[in-house]
C-alpha cells in the first residue's frame, strides 16, 4: 500500500465509479449547450478580495471555509469556494457583455475547495457544473434556468427531489425589512459570532441550521410581508411560468442560501436520500454582484449542481444509469505476428470510432479471455499463427458465445458494421 493518501475530505475518483460522474456531468450540461450556453472554464484559485467582495464578508465560506494561500510575490489567492464570483469576473474581463448579445451565457465544471468538516455529501474538494446567464433582469430566464436543471436531473432518473423557492427582494424593499429583521434578532439568546452576523447580514441567521437558533426565529419578521410591488409581480412571474412548464416547486420563505450576492429569486434543490446535507445544487440572481466587484450593473442569475451529490441521490434511489462499456472489441493476440498484425486492426477499429482494447503483455489465451470478459466488450478477436497462415481472425459473440472466422481484410468492415 501506498504511504500517502488523499487529503482528508477528499477522494479519488476512479473506474468503474467515475464513469458514473462522466455521465452525471454531461446530463447536466446537455440542456445547457442546447439552450445558448457556452463553456467557460477559470482558474483554480484567484484574488482573495473576488470571494471576500462577490461571495460576503459575513458568509461562513469567507469567514471559516476559504483555502488561502500567499505567493512568493505576496499576493494572497483562494482556492475557488463557488464558481459565480469567478465566472462573471471573467465575463467582465473579457468583456463578454459588450459583445452586444445579452444575456452572456455561460456553464462550467470544476473543482471547489471549502475547509468543511467531511461527511457524507460535504467533502473539502468537491464538483460541480454551473450555469450564469449575465446581464438581464427577466423572469422569464430565472425560469429557463430552473427549468433546465428540472430537466437535467430527470435525465438522469432522479425523481425524488423538491424544488424551493423564494426571492429575497432587492436594493428598494430589502432594507426595510433588514432593519426589521435585525430589530427581532437582537432581542434573541444568541452567541457572538451570530450576533456580528446580525450587523452584517441578518437574512444569513435565518438559514442557521441549529435547533436552537431555529426554535427562537418563530415569528421573526416574514420577507414576503416587506417585498415591494416590483419584487412581488416579478416573482409572481416566475412561478407562473413554472407552473405553466409543468415544474413542482414549494414555496419556502426560510431560503436564503448561503451567499450574500443573492437578489429575488433563490432556489434550492433538495432531495431527501442525503440526509443532512439535503441540497443537491441552487442557485438565484445576483443583480448587485457586478458592482460589487468593480463592473458595470449586470442583472444576472445562476445555479451550481453538485455532481457528488447528485450521484449519492441516484445512489439513494437506487437509480443505476445506463453507461455505454467502455471496450467494445477487445483483440487477442497469439503469438508475435498475430501481435503486430492484430495491434493493426486495433487501431484502424480506433480510427473509424469503435472502441477497442487489446491483451498487452503477451499473456495466454486463457487470462487475455478473462480481460476481455472484464473489459465489458460485446466482442473477441483472436488470431493465432494457423489463422493468419489462412489470413483470416477468429471474431466471438461475448453475448451469445457463437464463434467464426473472418477474413482478416473484412474483420473492420464486419465489426463496424455488427456494432451498428
Amino acid at each position: 500500500m501506498s504511504t500517502f493518501q488523499a487529503p482528508k475530505g477528499t477522494y479519488d475518483l476512479t473506474p468503474p465509479r467515475s464513469a458514473t460522474f462522466l455521465a452525471v456531468r454531461e446530463a447536466i450540461s446537455a440542456p445547457l449547450r442546447d439552450s445558448g450556453y457556452g463553456y467557460i472554464e477559470t482558474p483554480g484559485f484567484e484574488n482573495v478580495e473576488l470571494f471576500a467582495r462577490g461571495v460576503g464578508e459575513s458568509t461562513d465560506i469567507v469567514t471559516k471555509e476559504m483555502y488561502t494561500l500567499t505567493t512568493k510575490g505576496g499576493d494572497q489567492l483562494a482556492l475557488r469556494p463557488e464558481g459565480t464570483a469567478s465566472v462573471l469576473r471573467a465575463a467582465l474581463e473579457g468583456n463578454l457583455h459588450k459583445a452586444g448579445n445579452l444575456p452572456v451565457k455561460l456553464w462550467y465544471s470544476g473543482s471547489y475547495y471549502r475547509y468543511e468538516r467531511p461527511q457524507a455529501g460535504r467533502y473539502r474538494h468537491f464538483s460541480q457544473v454551473g450555469a450564469e446567464a449575465i446581464g438581464t433582469e427577466d423572469p422569464v430566464l430565472d425560469a429557463e434556468l430552473i427549468i433546465l436543471a428540472d430537466q437535467a436531473y430527470r435525465s438522469l432518473g432522479l425523481r425524488q427531489f423538491r424544488i424551493l423557492l423564494n426571492s429575497l427582494g432587492d436594493k428598494e424593499c430589502r432594507p426595510a425589512y433588514r432593519e426589521a429583521l435585525q430589530t427581532f434578532l437582537r432581542d434573541l439568546d444568541l452567541d457572538e459570532e451570530t450576533r456580528r452576523r446580525i450587523e452584517i447580514n441578518p437574512l444569513r441567521v435565518l438559514d442557521d441550521k441549529r435547533a436552537d437558533v431555529q426554535k427562537q426565529l418563530t415569528g421573526a419578521p416574514k420577507l414576503r410581508d416587506h417585498l415591494c410591488d416590483a419584487c412581488k409581480t416579478y416573482h409572481e412571474e416566475v412561478r407562473a411560468l413554472l407552473t405553466a412548464a409543468g415544474v413542482a416547486f414549494e414555496d419556502d420563505e426560510k431560503l436564503v442560501r448561503g451567499l450574500d450576492y443573492y437578489t429575488r429569486t433563490t432556489f434550492e434543490f433538495v432531495h431527501h436520500g442525503l440526509g443532512s446535507q439535503s441540497a443537491v445544487g441552487g442557485g438565484g440572481r445576483y443583480d448587485g454582484l457586478s458592482e460589487m466587484i468593480g463592473g458595470p450593473a449586470l442583472p444576472s442569475v445562476g445555479w451550481a449542481l453538485g455532481v457528488d451529490r447528485t450521484v449519492l441521490a441516484l445512489e439513494a434511489e437506487g437509480v443505476e444509469l445506463d453507461l455505454p462499456a467502455p471496450t467494445s472489441v477487445y483483440a487477442v493476440p497469439l503469438g508475435e505476428e498475430a501481435r503486430r498484425v492484430l495491434f493493426g486492426v486495433v487501431t484502424e477499429l480506433r480510427r473509424a470510432g469503435v472502441a477497442a482494447d487489446f491483451a498487452f503483455g503477451g499473456r495466454g489465451l486463457k487470462g487475455a479471455m478473462k480481460s476481455a470478459n472484464r473489459s465489458g466488450a460485446r466482442y473477441t478477436l483472436v488470431a493465432g499463427e494457423r489463422d493468419l497462415a489462412e489470413g483470416v481472425v477468429q471474431l466471438k459473440d461475448m453475448e451469445s458465445g457463437e464463434q467464426s472466422a473472418v477474413p482478416l481484410a473484412e474483420a473492420v468492415a464486419e465489426l463496424t458494421k455488427r456494432l451498428g
